[in-house]
């Protein structure tokens, strides 16, 4: 239920007849209804408006009745997955009485009204704002001291001076843009009849259609996707598929292409590539899809990161059979590898991501000091600003996104073998890493955000019930913690495969090194305890990650567990892992039985004593088949039946179909 009020004060163009005849209020007022408000209602001040959403339960639309603008405008707005609270931002020309913002990673870090803002202004606040309802008291809080202000009431648009004092209350507000379409405030009859016409001459539904792709996306996808996948949106949109159907359907399509790459031959490789690419058309597709007909959900936003890691290794089981059944004896140790390092690497852009967003929100914190920091930081604003350019595509092509890959797996595949496409991806995965990792690294020193201290570290760390029993080394630190809990897992694997390697060709005499890599790795536990506030400790979720998995797969080689059930292990270690970076990024809460997992090091201890015993592929198969019995637990509960419990018990019926995929 959202409250849509258009707010009078201060507007001298709201009682301006339109070519409707309507009066401009009241126009605003219709299209908020049309664009999915479930009431609409008018306030005369902010007084008035602090009463009404004294009494809101849901989300608040305000707008001030000087507003002309496509519905879609306001739809866009009101739909806006990106946060709970978020301001419409245009770029018109900044006026007396009006508010101007500065952005950064599309939040608004500061707002006053024009002249008064501190530094410079990135847009000028567009006179709407769509409220979450946990910050609704601080709207109502906003709007008495606004109108208790200079001037109360008459001191300009009421509206502008509202965004104002509720950004100055730290409210965590996003920035929605206005693209294609046609935004403007008026405050008079010449201004609303230009912005009429303005409105007027674009077509909406070929603006939204246009508007369902991604602003900026990679090389790839811009050039060989985005260029004609909107037309498949809108023949899903006529036929009425869901964007979850769309994302289904891709799936089916990787898994097919998987199988064509697992049976081997010319044909069935290039068939198999011409599958990928149509199955990475579906997954952009299928967020087009969401964006166009505005179905948003946390539950498809979820789906989408899932099915799209999913996808992406089940073709690499399918690159690493077929390698293996061409006769390359380590077909399924560059898949494991190449899965590996793959989620390693999504889970420091993960943390990254979260890093610059807590930086953004915390200006004062990244004084720059003009060291090497704040040059790469300025250089990369001055690359992302460059759009179109050899540097921007560059930058946007070397850390190697998804679009990208699939390219490279079809391309490889098509014309040479999986063998060569796996080995390609490590490469160029491998330089993407170091790449991104070293730049962050410095970046990141320079910004000097905590950012662990901002969630969950336990949770986000994955530990268990022994970790949380460890002393606390508070003097190392994490970071230093969880890498040196990586090398005894790594020098193990590389021990184990100079064995297999070697003449007598038998890893399993290292069983008596499993119980040693078994210790350093739990060197990484004597951090969980410790405070996570360095400004590189957004590592050590990343570094867990590949000490838990290095671990995994040299208990397999020791144990000479099958390929493939050490692949399928870490597939479902993935899935876990995965699961809760993607509800993270949704603002979710951890998966329901995510304490029936045992943590990094309760599986990992599991995993050590099957080695020693001899029995590491029968035990691995088991411990993988039982976290993912818990993950479709845990999914079955936290979308299924704990949602449909939480309407009963407020009589609200079920919803289905809405989704926001990325």
């Amino acid at each position: 239920m959202t409250l849509a009020i258009v707010l009078a004060a201060g507007a001298p163009a709201a009682g301006l007849p339109t070519r409707g005849g309507a009066t401009l209020a009241d126009r605003l007022a219709d299209q908020w209804l049309r664009a999915g408000a479930s009431q609409a209602r008018h306030a005369a001040d902010l007084t008035e408006l602090a009463e009404i959403v004294d009494a809101a339960a849901g989300p608040v639309i305000v707008s001030g009745a000087d507003l002309v603008a496509h519905t879609a405008v306001l739809r866009h707005l009101a739909t806006s997955p990106v946060g709970p609270t978020v301001a419409l931002v245009l770029t018109d020309p900044p006026a007396a009485g009006r508010a101007v913002v500065r952005e950064e990673r599309g939040q608004v870090v500061a707002a006053g009204l024009h002249g008064q803002l501190d530094g410079e202004a990135t847009g000028v606040f567009g006179g709407a704002l769509r409220v979450g309802a946990d910050d609704l008291p601080a709207l109502a809080a906003a709007a008495r001291a606004a109108a208790a202000g200079p001037g109360g009431d008459a001191a300009g648009p009421a509206v502008d001076r509202l965004f104002t004092a509720l950004a100055a209350r730290g409210t965590l507000t996003f920035a929605h843009r206005v693209r294609l379409l046609v935004a403007h405030r008026v405050a008079d009859p010449v201004g609303l009849a230009a912005a009429e016409a303005a409105v007027g001459a674009v077509d909406e539904d070929r603006a939204e259609l246009r508007l369902s792709v991604k602003e900026r996306d990679d090389f790839f996808t811009t050039f060989f996707v985005s260029t004609w996948s909107p037309y498949v949106t809108k023949v899903c949109a006529r036929l009425r598929l869901t964007p979850t159907g769309v994302t289904a359907i891709s799936v089916a399509f990787a898994v097919a292409a998987a199988v064509l790459f697992g049976v081997g031959g010319r044909p069935a490789l290039v068939a198999g590539a011409v599958l990928l690419y149509l199955g990475f058309v579906l997954d952009c597709v299928d967020g087009q899809l969401a964006r166009y007909t505005r179905h948003f959900s946390a539950w498809g936003g979820w789906l989408d990161t899932m099915a799209d890691r999913a996808k992406e290794y089940v073709v690499y089981a399918g690159l690493g059979y077929g390698a293996t059944a061409a006769g390359h004896r380590y077909g399924w140790a560059l898949a494991v590898a190449a899965m590996t390092l793959q989620t390693v690497r999504h889970m420091t852009d993960t943390w990254y991501g979260v890093l610059h967003d807590e930086a953004a929100r915390r200006p004062k914190a990244v004084g720059g000091g003009g060291g090497i920091g704040d040059k790469l930081n300025a250089a990369s604003t001055r690359v992302q600003a460059d759009t179109g350019s050899v540097s921007y595509w560059l930058k946007r092509t070397v850390v190697f996104p998804i679009g990208e890959r699939w390219a490279l797996i079809a391309l490889a595949v098509a014309l040479f073998s999986p063998l060569v496409a796996l080995v390609a991806v490590l490469v160029w995965g491998a330089l993407a890493f170091a790449y991104t990792g070293a730049l962050r690294t410095l970046r990141a020193r320079w910004m000097r955000v905590p950012v662990l201290d901002t969630v969950d570290a336990t949770l986000h760390r994955d530990d268990g019930p022994l970790a949380a029993r460890f002393p606390a080394l508070r003097a190392a630190g994490p970071l230093a913690l969880a890498v040196v809990g990586a090398l005894g897992p790594a020098a193990l694997l590389v021990a184990a495969l100079l064995r297999a390697g070697s003449d007598d060709g038998d890893p399993g005499g290292l069983r008596w090194a499993v119980p040693v890599a078994l210790l350093v790795l739990l060197v990484a536990g004597l951090g969980a305890r410790a405070a996570h506030g360095g400004p590189l400790d957004w590592l050590v979720p990343a570094a867990l990650r590949a000490g838990e998995y290095l671990f995994a797969i040299a208990v397999g080689v020791v144990g000479d567990a099958p390929a493939w059930v050490v692949f399928g292990y870490v597939f479902a270690l993935t899935l876990h892992h995965y699961d809760l970076t993607a509800r993270l990024e949704k603002r979710q809460a951890a998966p329901p039985l995510h304490a029936a997992t045992l943590g990094w090091e309760g599986r990992s201890a599991l995993l050590a004593v099957a080695g020693i015993a001899g029995f590491a592929g029968i035990v691995m198969a088991t411990l993988g088949a039982y976290l993912i019995a818990l993950f479709a637990g845990s999914v079955l509960l936290a979308w299924v039946v704990l949602p449909a419990r939480a309407r009963r018990a407020v009589g609200v019926p079920a919803r289905g179909g809405v989704r926001q995929p990325g």
